[in-house]
């Protein structure tokens, strides 16, 4: 898979001179719902023999619209920009557009959006649109602009069917929701495997090593994060799969300020530092809280790690 960083970077790129098909949303989480969508671009792409192209945005749209609007809440990201380009990668698309969304994309009209990008840049010959999909200056743009273009410029397009646990729409919001909720459970089920978060360990403050519970540290760089607390977890390395307990918060005991994820691996003595690990939630142990002193974080991790490990031996 090749990634395209800006739109202006589609210049002069011969793959797509005899068209692309094209997936457009945001997928968050890379949800059974997106799988869905994705499997049908994938067979689009193998039937007319172009490439397959999905278009997604940095920051997310609501992201920044947040940033101009201080009442504004961003919602939490399921993923980083890093863990979707893996997910995407595995499912076989070709190219993935990630276009800079800033105050001048933003104030495109949808004519502009769909003349410039989609026909003259990425030259699209099928679309697939979620069909509460809106676009262009103000949001103006919506299913029913591209099906007038659609026939204009000569492409097909196609409304991404909803995928449904049981009666209920699989969404990103849904999902984070779930996770709000401490339903890990629901979360998996909608996501098709259990909620994770992926990256690289960094070196920490080596406190946990002082009391017997050393830990690998990820930074999570995210402006909000969806979980919060203790874990069980098991943790995916280069040299395999291992069960462990996950604290993911601001760690107020030393009075932290940046959200961290801590994980101490069970039965484990490897060097993992720089290295990428994927770290599986499985259950909530408990919130994280700010005890008075580091004796009594102690005591309570010590219990935690008990309650993780019967939670492995029951599981």
């Amino acid at each position: 898979m090749q990634l395209i960083r800006g739109i202006h970077n589609l210049k002069n790129r011969a793959g797509f001179q005899n068209g692309c098909v094209l997936a457009i949303g945001n997928f968050d989480g890379v949800h059974l719902g997106h799988q869905q969508i994705l499997h049908r671009l994938r067979e689009k792409s193998v039937a007319l023999n172009l490439p397959s192209v999905v278009m997604l945005f940095e920051p997310q749209p609501r992201e920044f619209f947040a940033r101009q609007q201080a009442e504004m809440v961003a919602p939490a990201r399921l993923m980083r920009l890093r863990d979707k380009l893996h997910a995407l990668a595995k499912l076989g698309i070709d190219f993935v557009l990630c276009v800079r969304f800033d105050q001048t994309f933003a104030q495109l009209s949808p004519a502009q959006f769909i003349q410039h990008l989609l026909v003259e840049q990425l030259n699209i010959r099928y679309l697939s649109i979620g069909d509460d999909f809106r676009f262009g200056l103000k949001r103006q743009g919506d299913f029913s602009t591209l099906q007038q273009a659609a026939e204009q410029f000569d492409f097909a397009i196609e409304s991404s069917d909803s995928h449904c646990l049981e009666t209920v729409r699989i969404s990103s919001s849904l999902i984070r929701e779930a996770l709000k909720k401490d339903d890990l459970v629901l979360a998996e089920k909608m996501l098709g495997k259990p909620y994770s978060i992926r990256g690289r360990v960094a070196h920490g403050n080596k406190l946990g090593r002082t009391i017997g519970f050393p830990t690998a540290n990820m930074m999570l760089n995210r402006q909000v994060t969806p979980i919060q607390g203790v874990y069980a977890v098991q943790v995916e390395t280069e040299n395999g799969l291992f069960n462990g307990i996950a604290n993911v918060g601001n760690r107020p005991t030393i009075n932290g300020t940046k959200p961290l994820l801590e994980v101490h691996l069970f039965d484990f003595n490897e060097f993992i530092y720089g290295k990428a690990i994927e770290v599986r939630f499985l259950k909530k142990i408990r919130a994280e809280i700010k005890f008075e002193h580091f004796e009594a974080l102690k005591q309570q991790i010590e219990r935690d790690v008990a309650n993780v490990k019967q939670f492995f031996s029951e599981r």
